[in-house]
């Protein structure tokens, strides 16, 4: 559900990235209380198209809370834009109730995190929650960044070393611009982990690994995890870009495959804020879109098999998706599928929005 609220500060982070804070008015603090590790989606409208994009929560979590998101700009995006050039404080964004799997409820234990450009905001929220709220607790913080000057909350993650100097340790990468202490300069691939992560920290003492970045970043950092013996439950992953050039090649031929062996007529049947209804599937359509034909408040914030906001359980019938960068393994082996991505390979289908 999308809520009106008001902008109560932008702080400009770095020359490419701001940090956008929605003030929470009292009724509605139940609501946007989250989880560390969880997202919002924002949603405006321009030139008569609505437009959402979804932004992790970076302030940690707490029985008040502060929803405070960082945003970078994208080459071409429409709404990064818009929140670096022009919004302001006093204006007013719609936002969606926390969400998401990305997270880490405070525990005792040693937490390790590698994370690439932003894919720091919704690490941030988990470190801060976990080594306020649990004495127990230990984390390992390895981010890489293009270069000093780009890398978003410096200041917060700064202020973590200097609060639990023996329980949260920082190891910082850049990839374009020599450092004069730290780690060598360039990226943080798989063969790169497999060395490296052993030297930092005993990896198989690890509590739980999050990763967050990149696709290539995620991608190398879980092979390495799984070569140096980490089991998958382990491991936890939020991509925040994925390259559309190699991933569109990939959904393309997942695409054209899942046409070809399509009904030709096919009908979805869909439950969603304990209301369901039944509607044939158009040609070429996503079982989400389908959806949004009839139901506007079908939940969905990307489109494009990222953030999760559309997970849905498949109660009957089969789909195939053609891209999954949001649900882990064992999501979508108990039934879970996004809807954005799935579209029908048996004439009926039946989806649960509200599992």
């Amino acid at each position: 559900m999308f809520h009106p609220l008001r902008v109560s500060e932008v702080e400009r982070l770095t020359d490419d990235a701001v940090a956008v804070t929605f003030a929470v008015p009292p009724e509605l603090r139940e609501a946007f209380r989250h989880t560390p590790g969880q997202h919002i989606a924002l949603r405006r409208t321009a030139q008569g198209e609505e437009i959402r994009r979804t932004y992790s929560i970076s302030a940690p979590a707490g029985a008040d809370p502060v929803l405070r998101v960082g945003i970078r700009l994208v080459e071409g995006g429409e709404f990064s834009t818009y929140a670096l050039k022009e919004l302001a404080v006093g204006d007013t964004v719609d936002v969606m109730e926390p969400t998401g799997r990305f997270v880490l409820e405070p525990r005792a234990g040693h937490f390790a995190a590698v994370v690439g450009g932003s894919g720091i905001t919704p690490v941030l929220s988990i470190a801060a929650t976990l080594l306020a709220r649990e004495p127990a607790a230990r984390f390992c913080l390895i981010r890489s960044d293009r270069t000093v000057a780009s890398t978003m909350f410096l200041e917060e993650v700064a202020d973590l070393k200097d609060r639990y100097p023996d329980r949260f340790q920082l190891v910082t990468v850049v990839s374009r611009e020599e450092q004069q202490a730290g780690l060598p300069s360039g990226r943080l691939d798989q063969e790169r982990l497999t060395g490296l992560l052993p030297a930092l920290l005993p990896v198989a003492e690890v509590d739980g690994w999050f990763l967050c970045g990149p696709l290539g970043l995620v991608v190398g950092a879980d092979r390495a995890l799984r070569g140096l013996g980490v089991p998958r439950g382990r491991i936890h992953q939020e991509i925040f870009h994925v390259d559309d050039g190699v991933a569109g090649t990939a959904a393309t031929a997942a695409f054209a495959t899942a046409a070809a062996r399509a009904p030709a007529h096919s009908t979805l049947t869909a439950t969603l804020d304990g209301r369901s209804g039944n509607w044939p599937v158009q040609e070429g359509e996503s079982l989400l879109e389908t959806v949004l034909r009839s139901r506007s408040d079908a939940p969905y914030a990307c489109k494009g098999g990222v953030c999760g906001t559309c997970r849905a359980f498949l109660v009957s019938g089969e789909v195939r998706m053609d891209r999954n960068f949001a649900l882990e393994p064992e999501e979508t082996d108990a039934g879970y599928v996004l809807a954005c991505q799935s579209h029908p390979a048996t004439a009926e289908v039946e989806l649960d929005f509200d599992r």
